[in-house]
């Protein structure tokens, strides 16, 4: 992957991983400093929380990018074709749900490096192949949508807004 300075020139592959990690390292940052309590708090009428959409992402990040493309996904605690991959059982840890999209995102990373953008894949619950780079740009769309679900549901439960930490000095990154 590229550094930052160099992404704006990058190909194409390394354009879409970045944004990818962006919105990935925002989608963890949103939890940052909050209690369990605050993590798992019901914040919708549906019951959407914190700790729950982080599941959910490692869910379709398995999904997409490895299950997709022949690779050997971890055996899961829940059923991730049903609403279980979006709520937190009383018995499910937050380590536990952030270790499991610590390792989602670790697989995925190893299809986007060890595959061309053209490589198809055929996830097993379509009817037809799609490729890499279609499934990079669904997954920035995901990742995007619900970093910005976690982004209300923050500043809901005290007030944090922002994609990314602000200086204390300046008020910018």
């Amino acid at each position: 992957m590229t550094t930052s300075e160099s992404v704006y020139t990058a190909g194409e592959k390394d354009i879409l991983h970045t944004s990818l990690d962006r919105h990935r390292d925002a989608v963890l940052w949103k939890l940052e400093g909050l209690d369990d309590e605050q993590l798992r708090r019901p914040m919708t009428p549906s019951g959407t929380n914190l700790l729950g959409l982080v599941k959910h992402l490692a869910s379709v990040e398995y999904g997409w990018f490895v299950e997709s493309f022949g690779g050997e996904v971890e055996p899961l605690w829940f059923d991730p074709y049903t609403d279980d991959d979006l709520t937190v059982g009383p018995g499910e840890t937050t380590r536990q749900i952030l270790d499991f999209y610590g390792r989602a995102r670790a697989a995925a990373d190893a299809v986007i490096t060890g595959r061309p953008l053209d490589a198809l894949g055929r996830p097993g619950w379509r009817d037809h192949e799609v490729s890499l780079r279609w499934v990079l740009v669904h997954m920035i769309e995901e990742t995007a949508r619900h970093a910005g679900h976690l982004d209300i549901l923050r500043e809901l439960i005290d007030g944090a807004t922002g994609d990314h930490p602000r200086t204390a000095a300046t008020g910018t990154a």
